[in-house]
């Protein structure tokens, strides 16, 4: 007669959950579309755009920065003359609300908003990388010039 494991319903339960719970992590693996277009979409890029051209000689002289954390930061207010400072300030901070906004309308417009912070992050990395020689990057709490 041949032994046939006999297996108890504790070991069967815990199989069987660790099959269903393991599933949903395939789809977890999807990917967001960053290249999707909706009109609220393309006019928040088109006042990031508007808003880069603005910025674009106060990264270029370290005055302003990108951070890790896909946002830009004044990381240098003394290299702004005084009667600019107030209106880079606000430029900055406008491009910060616009870049959140782009996050959770990416997320939303993927059906997903739970991935605005994973959307954050790839763009936070991505303009890092784009980023010429000479801006300024805040890492892990410390400002490096590319």
């Amino acid at each position: 007669m041949k032994h046939v494991p006999v297996f108890s319903f504790g070991t069967m339960l815990m199989v069987f959950g660790v099959l269903l719970f393991s599933a949903p992590v395939a789809k977890a693996q999807q990917s967001a579309n960053l290249e999707i277009n909706t009109p609220a979409i393309n006019g928040i890029r088109s006042t990031l755009h508007d808003q880069f051209l603005k910025l674009k000689p106060y990264l270029q002289n370290g005055a302003v920065g990108l951070t890790d954390d896909g946002l830009m930061a004044v990381r240098d207010a003394s290299l702004i003359p005084l009667a600019e400072r107030g209106q880079v300030e606000a430029i900055v901070s406008s491009d910060n609300h616009a870049r959140l906004e782009l996050y959770d309308t990416l997320a939303q417009a993927n059906g997903h908003p739970e991935w605005a912070g994973q959307i954050r992050s790839t763009f936070a990395r991505r303009w890092i990388d784009k980023a010429p020689s000479g801006w300024y990057v805040l890492e892990n709490g410390s400002w490096k010039q590319k």
